[in-house]
């Protein structure tokens, strides 16, 4: 727990010099197209050549989350194929979107043999079943065969695994969660842009202009994907130093925290302020409606940039077809504050990354190749690439040349240089099935069919008896 909360104090300082080398003053208006690289652009193996080298063509069995509407699920087949030519061998691709039905997947896999060569998956306690295992191999034992592996990275923002403090995943990019604004729809309402002081109240009066002017104020699908929700309304009872905290009962400090942020969530729906069907839609559905203009706020990750410029362009793989003018009703700006928690305090880290497997590693054909394959996707070539608006732990982070990047991502770095702390998700300590009493509970919670009490104290036994 306390290395989640250092790398994501350590990040907050990355972030600067990761995001911001090239200086903080607004840029111009940037090109429409987003920087995701063509097939062409992917790195010359002269440029990010991988130092350990197979014996002859291979295959390696890869999964990934750069799948979907994910911004980097471009980049990473240009990679992919970048490494490809550069090496002869072949990567067979089980990539999807992530979400708990592919955790769920990723640990069966492992249990049942069936796991890959690399994973690139998260590095908090949803990774503590196949670490336990002993089915992934260290990054300690990896240099000790292979001692350049990860050299370019800095060991200190390299997430060690909650379930016993070692290394395993190298990192490429982070993440941030905020709130996603559709500015068309807060004209119409009346509403302003909402800014680094944004507070509760003055969300819930917002919401109220919005649900009155005939809009949907919050695009949310509770019964399908409340993760964004729970974080952030549990959050606000917290400050940077505690939210990482595991109530021991409900009634106790964190738990009654707990409550309180299931508690707001509630008022919410009961005051309307998400679509008529948010217990039953989907988050494609709901997502849908933020993006044609009928909906106004949309909380989610950094990830989500690629799903909202795509939404703008005529043809969602080309960036060249890009609307620029429906791409400018889109902004993006802080979670509003409550409490002690400061609206510029974000959820956010280096919270994903590749492991070598072990039965790669003792196998005497792939061991090789998939250092190489690692070595190439966390190059400093290739991780800038991927990391683009966010972060990463590159030692030499390279500045950014910001007229690379569409209007929306110039937004979220201008929100991202206002940042006062990055904290991690507490989810991802409290995971599996931890989080379903209010996770897939949160429609039973929010209508009263179950107190929020009761479903925090359900979890919270749950967790206990692991």
């Amino acid at each position: 727990m306390k290395m989640k909360k250092l790398t994501a104090l350590l990040m907050a300082a990355t972030l600067a010099s990761t995001l911001f080398g090239c200086g903080s003053a607004p840029a111009a208006e940037a090109p429409a197209e987003t920087p995701a690289a063509t097939e062409s652009e992917a790195p010359e193996a002269s440029e990010a050549a991988p130092a350990a080298e197979a014996t002859g063509p291979v295959e390696i069995t890869v999964t990934t989350t750069f799948a979907g509407e994910d911004s980097n699920a471009q980049n990473y087949k240009n990679a992919v194929a970048g490494w490809e030519a550069a090496t002869g061998n072949t990567v067979s691709d089980t990539s999807a979107t992530s979400d708990e039905t592919f955790k769920t997947r990723i640990i069966t896999d492992f249990e049942t043999g069936s796991e890959p060569d690399v994973l690139f998956f998260f590095n908090g306690a949803d990774a503590n079943d196949f670490v336990n295992a002993g089915k992934v191999v260290s990054i300690d034992d990896i240099r000790a065969e292979f001692p350049e592996y990860a050299s370019n990275m800095n060991d200190d923002l390299i997430a060690a695994s909650p379930a016993d403090g070692v290394k395993y995943a190298v990192p490429v990019n982070g993440y941030w969660e905020a709130m996603f604004v559709n500015t068309k729809v807060l004209e119409d309402a009346g509403v302003a842009m909402p800014g680094a002081d944004y507070t509760w109240d003055q969300f819930l009066a917002d919401c109220q202009k919005i649900k009155d002017a005939g809009y949907a104020p919050i695009a949310a699908a509770l019964g399908n994907i409340p993760h964004y929700w729970w974080e952030f309304a549990i959050y606000n009872q917290q400050t940077p130093a505690d939210h990482l905290n595991i109530p021991g009962a409900a009634d106790d400090a964190t738990g009654s925290q707990w409550v309180a942020g299931l508690e707001d969530i509630k008022t919410l729906y009961e005051a309307g302020y998400f679509p008529d069907n948010t217990l039953s839609a989907t988050d494609d559905e709901t997502f849908a409606m933020f993006t044609d203009d009928k909906a106004a706020f949309l909380l989610d990750g950094s990830w989500k940039v690629g799903g909202i410029v795509g939404s703008c362009q005529s043809d969602p793989d080309d960036p060249s077809t890009i609307d620029a003018d429906k791409l400018s009703h889109f902004d993006v700006t802080y979670f509003p504050g409550k409490g002690n928690r400061k609206t510029t305090d974000l959820v956010g880290g280096l919270s994903m990354g590749y492991y070598i497997t072990t039965k790669a590693w003792e196998d005497p054909d792939k061991k090789a190749a998939a250092v190489s394959f690692v070595e190439y996707m966390t190059s400093d070539e290739v991780v800038p690439i991927f990391a683009q608006h966010t972060a990463s732990a590159l030692k030499n982070a390279p500045k950014v040349d910001e007229t690379q990047f569409n209007a929306l991502q110039v937004k979220a770095m201008d929100m991202m240089s206002g940042v006062t702390s990055l904290t991690g998700a507490v989810q991802d300590l409290f995971n599996g099935d931890c989080r379903v009493s209010t996770f897939d509970g949160m429609p039973d919670i929010v209508v009263g069919n179950v107190s929020a009490a009761d479903a925090v104290q359900e979890g919270i036994d749950v967790y206990n008896a692991q």
